[in-house]
Formats: C-alpha cells, sequence, structure tokens
C-alpha cells in the first residue's frame, strides 16, 4: 500500500470523534511548544492574537489553539477561528515533514483553507520555511518508501 492511500480504522475514527477539545489538542500543543523551546519553530508575530482550527477528517479530529505571543494554548472547540485548516492526517504530516509542500496540496485539494485567506498564507509559507529536525525527515523517507 502506498503511504498517501493510508487509511486509519474506523474505529480509531470513533474514539477520537468524542475526546474533549483540550484533550484532542493536547500532542500538537506539545509537540509546538518544544519545537518552540528548540527554536525550531517560532511564530512569526503575524500569528499572534490569532486562532486557529486544525480539522484532520480521517480521524475526525478538531484542534483549536491561539497564538498568545509566540506560545500556542487549547481553545473550546467552540471557539470561532481565524482560520481553519482542513486535510487527512496523511496530509498534515506530509506538509509538516516537508515531503510536500502546503500550496501543492491546495491546489490538489488535499488541504482546504477557510477563513482568512492571508492568515491562512502566512501559514503556509511559515510551514514551508521552517527547518524540520532530521528525525522527522528521517521518518518521511521511510514512509515514503513503503
Amino acid at each position: 500500500m502506498n503511504f498517501v492511500d493510508f487509511r486509519f480504522p474506523a474505529v480509531l475514527r470513533q474514539l477520537t470523534r468524542h475526546l474533549p477539545a483540550p484533550l484532542a489538542s493536547a500532542p500538537l500543543l506539545l509537540l509546538l511548544e518544544v519545537a518552540r523551546r528548540r527554536a525550531l519553530l517560532v511564530a512569526p508575530a503575524t500569528l499572534y492574537g490569532r486562532s486557529f482550527r486544525i480539522v484532520v477528517e480521517d480521524l475526525a479530529l478538531t484542534l483549536c489553539f491561539h497564538c498568545d505571543a509566540g506560545r500556542f494554548k487549547s481553545l473550546p472547540a467552540s471557539s470561532p477561528a481565524d482560520v481553519t485548516m482542513t486535510a487527512k492526517a496523511v496530509d498534515f504530516f506530509q506538509m509538516a515533514s516537508g515531503m510536500e509542500d502546503a500550496d501543492s496540496l491546495f491546489f490538489r485539494r488535499r488541504l482546504r483553507i477557510e477563513g482568512d485567506t492571508e492568515l491562512g498564507v502566512a501559514v503556509k509559507y511559515w510551514i514551508d520555511a521552517s527547518e524540520r529536525p532530521a528525525w522527522l525527515s528521517r521518518c518521511a523517507s521511510r514512509l515514503a518508501s513503503m
């Protein structure tokens, strides 16, 4: 099976659908905080005070957070978001690892951006320009060779 064709089991989608928003967002926020502390991912000032919603379609996850002076903090799922990015987990992984750039995913309709489009473009360029840790690149290479 090709990596991009991977789908999570339906039972996992049923479980994640019932996770409270702060719990669902915790792993992503932890990764963002570790990356921030190691200066791997420094949020530009254009993200300060802005709110984000990440929808992982195949896992039925909605992750809501905001940028507070460079630190990302959880928000309730019902909070309004300045920008919403929607894709499958594999597509988000490919974007985060550098296997695919956000523009390619967007133009192939595998990444949807709604809300403040200027902010969405700023986030896309920030992700594309960010340095990736070596372990993430190695993991992406192994998965791509599957």
